[in-house]
């Protein structure tokens, strides 16, 4: 960059402090007079919806809980016997809810067919479009932002909103790209536009602290806020649309929106893609229907009321270390819950189009980061309990917390069923307790009752899947989109197939990462992986070969004890034993684009792609060829004076030194730096946390730029 770009675009890397209190907030203590009184009329409460939801899936318990009853009370019930019972229950009533939530999704969809709104025409307030960040491939999150930039630009709109790179990067070599990727964005789109960034040198609390950060520093300039995600996607329509509605609902504190998965390749992702796109609506309109206004928060692709976010949601730390203690996680649940508490409400846009993010790429990388949503929806047991929170927060925190339990007891339940079998066929029984009885306690099962349980359970669990597959082919640009009614339903065979051979894996991959928490150990925040290369092979086989062992165990176990029972586990049985392939297979491109080319997993939003969509690869492949992303920080530093004098301004001012105080870091880093004969000595020399050190110190900074050149070789 040279001095005259340098002059244009060396300014203030963000906008004037509006500092905005955001108190902390207290889960033990609440006074219900504090809640807000509704500005506008309080809006009817979908009693019926929950009726049917909640009413339906208690019924429809009871009835199971019966049956299963039936089945082992032939003979007497022993403890065994009362523990499947028990286990039954607990993992049969989840899926009852799912499945009554669907029913009243379905059932709403049908009826109602909802309509796209209308972009609106004028807007009164502002809001940020703030995008945290953290050690993400800058040309991939620069290159979305400018995309959603321009679709703002083009509503007409664009005036009443500012933009925001909220940084947490860890890594040197990334923060510094991040920088360079920013001015590249700032000369791109000229002097007028209202594009910022911001890195912290500390990432305290994670990126609930990153929120927080910049709601206490800036937020009072802001009306709204939407928040992304790194792999957001949002046209100008959505957020315009949301922004109009905070407007026009006083009452309103979050309002979320339903992403649609895109530009994913992998065989993994495209079956996550296709699921969420043919069956996601039906499940995401029963839970708007039933939660009305007492809804939740997902973290991203939503709109937030920025002074009653910094009012009330200001998260506690709770008691104790990690894993449930420490920082909130799962924050974005808890500010749910806590701006709901104050009175505001909270509600879903699930029909709002043009609301997009990716999906990680392989089985294992989604078992990687839901290592990290387990640890923050088992905290949330700590929240629970806590005083004011209406009774629909309540339910949203527990269904988080069993989506992970729910392994574990399924689990528990196969076991105790093979225990069962296991003693029915090979330990003698205590015919003849030892209280007084006339007939024997024959560990024997009402077999017919016990397929008709099995038959029902399995249709409660695959109808929401049957309820999005007729709605794609009854809409028209949907079954279209997916290749047609025979495509389409072929691809929803083939998914619910690899969802029935995933889901084993999965359970022991969940069942692993509570018992993981429930020791005491902390999960960590690694970035999340999202492009599409594959994993190492070595690496799958480390991590599914336990999976493989215990399958084939299953396997000879069944054979020994009942030929019955292996046919009765064989979904379970098959994907435990093909554990390996399968991962391998699900991080795959080329067998994701096989079935692509021959019209399986295809979603209409493919076939016709997003132009924002289309437009945000286009940026990212342009930024990506500056070379940013993989670049040497400090090589960028020295070589380019431009930006180093940018990067300084970009710093925040340094606290005074006291004296005596000395951090070794620092000392070890200028000590290296004055024994550093050339650049490339210090390059060479530097460990990834002393660059860091390096580049948030301008004295440092002064002494790196001052270190000669090699020489160069002489000439023959």
């Amino acid at each position: 960059m040279d001095e005259l770009i340098a002059a244009q675009h060396i300014s203030r890397a963000m906008p004037e402090e509006s500092p905005l209190a955001m108190p902390e907030q207290s889960l033990h203590r609440f006074d219900p007079a504090q809640e807000r009184r509704k500005m506008t009329r309080k809006p009817r409460q979908p009693w019926l919806s929950r009726t049917l939801t909640f009413g339906g899936g208690l019924a429809l318990t009871a009835w199971g809980g019966y049956q299963m009853f039936r089945v082992i009370d032939v003979g007497g019930i022993s403890f065994l016997k009362w523990a499947l019972l028990v286990l039954f229950l607990a993992n049969f009533s989840w899926i009852a809810l799912s499945f009554c939530a669907g029913v009243v999704g379905f059932a709403h969809l049908l009826v109602t067919r909802p309509k796209q709104p209308k972009t609106p025409e004028t807007l009164r307030t502002r809001t940020a479009v703030v995008m945290p960040i953290y050690n993400e491939a800058p040309s991939r999150v620069y290159g979305t932002l400018q995309a959603i930039y321009e679709d703002v630009q083009a509503t007409g709109l664009g005036a009443h909103f500012d933009w925001f790179f909220l940084s947490d990067t860890t890594d040197p070599d990334i923060w510094i790209a991040e920088e360079r990727a920013f001015l590249a964005l700032r000369r791109a789109l000229g002097p007028d536009a209202r594009i910022y960034y911001r890195h912290r040198a500390k990432n305290t609390a994670r990126k609930a602290g990153n929120i927080g950060d910049f709601v206490q520093r800036w937020g009072a300039a802001y009306d709204h806020m939407v928040v992304l995600d790194a792999d957001s996607l949002m046209t100008g329509h959505a957020i315009a649309t949301l922004a109009a509605a905070m407007e026009n609902d006083p009452d309103s504190g979050i309002i979320q929106t339903l992403p649609l998965i895109i530009n994913r390749n992998t065989l993994f992702a495209r079956v996550q893609q296709f699921a969420a796109r043919i069956y996601g609506p039906v499940i995401a309109d029963g839970l708007s229907c039933w939660m009305g206004r007492d809804g939740n928060y997902w973290g991203h692709n939503a709109i937030i009321r920025t002074a009653a976010f910094a009012a009330h949601c200001g998260l506690p730390h709770l008691t104790g270390k990690p894993p449930f203690g420490g920082h909130i996680l799962s924050h974005d649940f808890v500010e749910a819950a806590l701006i709901r508490r104050a009175g505001y409400t909270v509600y879903m846009l699930p029909s709002l189009a043009g609301s997009y993010e990716e999906s990680p790429p392989s089985l294992i990388d989604v078992a990687t980061r839901d290592r990290r949503w387990c640890q923050g929806n088992l905290q949330h047991i700590r929240v629970l309990g806590a005083k004011g929170l209406h009774p629909a927060t309540r339910q949203h925190f527990t269904t988080g917390i069993m989506a992970y339990v729910s392994s574990p007891l399924w689990l528990a339940q196969i076991f105790v069923g093979i225990l069962l079998v296991l003693q029915a066929s090979y330990i003698r029984p205590e015919y003849f307790s030892q209280e007084f009885t006339l007939f024997p306690a024959w560990p024997v099962f009402d077999a017919e009752r016990s397929l008709m349980l099995f038959e029902v359970t399995m249709a409660v669990l695959l109808a929401p899947k049957l309820f999005g597959l007729v709605l794609a082919l009854c809409d028209g640009p949907v079954r279209r989109g997916g290749g047609g009614a025979i495509r389409l339903t072929l691809s929803a065979l083939f998914e619910t197939l690899m969802s029935a051979l995933l889901a084993p894996i999965m359970m022991l991959v969940h069942a692993g990462h509570v018992l993981h928490i429930l020791f005491g150990f902390d999960t960590g925040w690694e970035p999340q992986r999202r492009d599409d290369g594959s994993v190492a092979f070595k690496a799958i086989m480390r991590r599914h070969r336990d999976h493989v062992i215990l399958g084939f165990m299953m396997l000879i176990a069944g054979m020994l004890i009942s030929p019955s029972l292996v046919a009765w586990m064989s979904p379970t049985i098959a994907g435990l034993i093909l554990a390996i392939y399968l991962s391998w297979a699900s991080g795959q491109k080329s067998i994701g684009l096989a079935l692509k080319r021959v019209g399986l997993l295809v979603t209409p939003e493919e076939r016709n792609p997003p132009g924002i969509a289309t437009r945000a690869n286009e940026l990212s492949e342009t930024l990506a060829a500056e070379g940013f992303d993989h670049a040497d920080g400090l090589r960028a530093i020295y070589d380019d004076p431009g930006f180093r004098e940018a990067h300084e301004v970009f710093l925040p001012p340094a606290p005074p030194r006291v004296r005596g105080d000395i951090h070794p870091d620092r000392a070890m880093t200028e000590a290296k730096l004055n024994d550093a004969r050339t650049i490339d000595d210090a390059v060479q020399w530097m460990q990834r946390k002393e660059r860091m050190v390096l580049l948030h110190d301008r004295a440092l900074i002064g002494l790196l730029s001052r270190l000669p050149r090699p020489a160069e070789p002489a000439q023959g």
